[in-house]
Parts: structure tokens; C-alpha cells; sequence
């Protein structure tokens, strides 16, 4: 018997999502399945004749990692959502998958036609007005960190981060309230605690035997945004 092949990486337009193994794995035994019988159901009740139980060891032990369309259908075979088998959502297609919905149930709620909400997912660039932001974050259950990603502002905003840690960070709150909108108080707090945490940092590796402080500088702003939410106690 010839065996079918897997359908490559390059084959499918979008990367794989951030697979949670060991949830995976939990959920397989839970049921009290082995791997062939998990690829059993996966070749004969949702179409992917490819599936071993060798691949589906493979994505246990991270070593490969299913794609969206495979992750759909294990969860299936495992009886749970798409959430429950994928690690930190971090864009706006994974975090759809992650909610088990479909672009055509995103794009009603939030008031966008289809093809403009398929396109914004392709680009990780979202156009939308501050009522479809809310109702997206709503549908998806975004935190405002997640809100601030897959609306592809993150990077700005590190741009900021990066300079209200380095230099005068009372210039920064008014240009960080428009892409983070939150009380201005807690921003401004934020800000200045990250300029302080900067500097403390910085001072630190002055002392002997420590590495340099434009590394260490650069390895703190490297982590610019997730300083932020820690700051702002959004993580």
C-alpha cells in the first residue's frame, strides 16, 4: 500500500499556530487513546489519510507541529475546541482558531465584508473604527495586550516604550494613550516606572564582573512591551 503523503509547510498559506503539546497529550490519555487510535480517527473520520500515529507523536513531543486545518481536526478527535490545543495566541487568525469561529462569523459581528477582514488577517495590519475594535475584542475575548497585537500596533508602540525608558518619559504619554487607550494616571505611572526600572537596570551592570551596560541596556529594551504590561498590570 502506497502511503499518502503529508501536505508540506509551503503548501499552506498560513504558518502553523503556537501548538500546545502537553495539552495534547493530557487530553489523548484523559480519553484513554493511544497515538495510532488518535490517527486512526484522523485518516478516517476527517479526511487526512496521511496521519500516523509516528506524526502524531511527532507533534507531542514538539518535534513537528500540526497545521491549521490537522489542529482543527485533532481537536475534534481529542473532543475539545481549538483553543484548548494551541499555546499563546498572538495574531488575529490565531486567535479566531483559538475561539473555534470562522472568518465569516468575525467579520459579521465586527461589520467588516469578508474579504477585507480575510485581508487584514493576511497582513496582521486591522482598519477598523473603535467600535469594531471593541466588538472584535469582545467576540474574541482580547485582553487589551492581545488588542494592541493583532491591531499591528505593537510595534509602535515598543518604538515609544523604547524611547520613554531612554529619555524623557513624560514626552511619551500622550502619543502612547493613542494606540493604548487606558487611564491616563496608570500610563503615566507605567511609563515612569519603566524609566526608573531602566535606569536602575543600567546602573547595576556598571559594577565589576557584570556584563555592559549597553548590552544589558539592549536586552531590557528588547522586552520593552512586556515590561509595559507587567507596569501596567495587564500580564
Amino acid at each position: 500500500m502506497w502511503a499518502v503523503r503529508r501536505p508540506s509547510a509551503a503548501e499552506d498559506r498560513h504558518p502553523p499556530p503556537p501548538f500546545n503539546a502537553p495539552a495534547a497529550r493530557r487530553l489523548r490519555t484523559g480519553l484513554g487513546m493511544g497515538p495510532e487510535q488518535v490517527a486512526h480517527a484522523l485518516r478516517v473520520s476527517y479526511g487526512l489519510p496521511y496521519v500516523t500515529s509516528a506524526l502524531v507523536d511527532a507533534w507531542e513531543r514538539r518535534s513537528a507541529a500540526p497545521s491549521h486545518t490537522e489542529l482543527a481536526a485533532l481537536a475534534c478527535a481529542l473532543w475539545c475546541s481549538p483553543g484548548d490545543l494551541i499555546g499563546r495566541p498572538r495574531t488575529l487568525r490565531e486567535h479566531r482558531v483559538a475561539r473555534g469561529l470562522s472568518p465569516e462569523e468575525v467579520a459579521r459581528t465586527v461589520g467588516h465584508e469578508l474579504h477585507a477582514y480575510l485581508r487584514m488577517e493576511e497582513t496582521g495590519r486591522w482598519r477598523g473604527t473603535d467600535r469594531q475594535v471593541a466588538a472584535l475584542a469582545r467576540l474574541l475575548a482580547l485582553s487589551l495586550a492581545d488588542v494592541v497585537t493583532v491591531t499591528g500596533r505593537e510595534e509602535k508602540l515598543a518604538e515609544l516604550l523604547r524611547g520613554a525608558a531612554t529619555t524623557r518619559w513624560g514626552a511619551y504619554v500622550r502619543p502612547v494613550a493613542r494606540l493604548v487607550p487606558m487611564d491616563r494616571r496608570s500610563l503615566e505611572a507605567a511609563l515612569h516606572q519603566l524609566h526608573q526600572d531602566y535606569r536602575a537596570h543600567m546602573a547595576a551592570t556598571l559594577n565589576w564582573g557584570s556584563s555592559g551596560p549597553d548590552e544589558a541596556g539592549d536586552e531590557y529594551l528588547d522586552r520593552i512591551v512586556d515590561h509595559f504590561w507587567t507596569a501596567t498590570g495587564t500580564l
